[in-house]
């Protein structure tokens, strides 16, 4: 069997009235990530380990900000679309193992629903989906809620 590992990050502006999405779910605040599509960085940094582990690019590639149908279209259908082309290569998805990095709000109530989102659309189990979160402790960007940050690695297999 043959195994590779694939890391990703993302990062996007938070800004005031936007709604905020993380791992497919719509987070309680009074502001979100802003970006061409929901801004999900956490799926956006998924897709990119995926892709990176398989040597495909990365997601602006595929999916770049300057195509319509991806205006603010959920990033569960780009992880989905990821894991179709990581198939077409004949590649399984082994794992994924996802960081937050925000100030606020707690992401802590909202895991396991985010964790089902990315297992479904990854078609994984929930198992195989490990989310952590953590603070930059209110520095730089971050801790002034400015932008929030997520790293992603995986694990890919093929027969």
């Amino acid at each position: 069997m043959k195994i590779k590992v694939g890391f990703g990050f993302d990062v996007h502006q938070v800004k005031e009235g936007h709604p905020f999405i993380l791992g497919g779910v719509r987070l309680e605040h009074h502001s979100g990530a802003f970006g061409h599509s929901d801004a999900d960085v956490l799926v956006h940094a998924i897709c990119d380990a995926i892709l990176g582990a398989a040597n495909m690019e990365d997601i602006g590639y595929h999916f770049p900000n300057t195509d319509e149908r991806w205006r603010g279209v959920s990033s569960l259908l780009l992880l989905e679309e990821c894991v179709k082309l990581l198939a077409a290569k004949g590649w399984a998805l082994g794992n994924i193992d996802a960081m937050l990095c925000l100030e606020a709000p707690k992401i802590k109530p909202y895991i396991p629903a985010m964790k089902q989102h990315i297992a479904a659309s990854a078609g994984i189990s929930e198992e195989d989906v490990s989310i952590k979160a953590t603070t930059n402790e209110t520095m730089g960007f971050i801790g002034r809620q400015e932008g929030v940050v997520a790293y992603a690695v995986c694990l890919i297999e093929r027969p």
